[in-house]
């Protein structure tokens, strides 16, 4: 069995749960306060930082995107990544570069000077892409698409950015959160 170690408020661990749920995998959840870190989270990740993920007696596994390959490897069906290798590879790329979008959206809840602009241009750039494709990584649902819903969905719903000007973005939210995996992330957001 699954152990992951989560803190519900953490986009990070949102990509994780919902890959998990993807993959039908049996996860046993332990929460993690992240304002009073437990002293043995440092024993499961030296950085403090959630996510975690331990298997049976295996050694523990930090950061979402390393876990989220591992998981893609461990439980193939139904794959989340393309089967052509280029096509793979384009996914790691923008899983790679998810501080497109990470960086104005934490500069946007920093209240920074200009971060809104930011934001917007990255939300356009996404709605451009999304105009050309019908998912982040192509012509499937996958692992890209997985990476980042967490960041558009506490956008929107936690830091109240309109999507009304990026339609392609706000269609492609739509068709993600009929699935369950998503839906279950909308409801931890709205939570929060």
């Amino acid at each position: 069995m699954i152990t992951l170690y989560d803190a519900p408020r953490c986009p990070y661990c949102a990509r994780v749960r919902i890959v998990l749920a993807e993959k039908g995998v049996e996860v046993d959840v332990v929460e993690v306060d992240l304002s009073d870190r437990p002293a043995w989270i440092y024993e499961k990740n030296p950085t403090g930082r959630v996510p975690v993920v331990e298997e049976g007696e295996g050694r523990p596994l930090p950061e979402s995107a390393v876990i989220m390959e591992f998981l893609e490897e461990r439980y193939p069906d139904p794959p989340l990544l393309p089967a052509d290798p280029a096509d793979r590879g384009a996914v790691r790329l923008r899983i790679f570069r998810d501080h497109d979008l990470t960086d104005p959206y934490y500069a946007v809840r920093r209240g920074e000077t200009g971060s809104a602009e930011q934001l917007d241009a990255a939300l356009a750039r996404f709605d451009s892409l999304l105009g050309e494709q019908a998912y982040l990584g192509g012509a499937e649902y996958g692992l890209a698409d997985i990476a980042l819903v967490p960041w558009f969905l506490r956008a929107r719903d936690m830091l109240g950015v309109d999507l009304d000007g990026f339609p392609a973005v706000a269609d492609w939210l739509a068709r993600l959160e009929e699935r369950p995996a998503i839906a279950a992330e909308v409801g931890i957001v709205a939570a929060l």
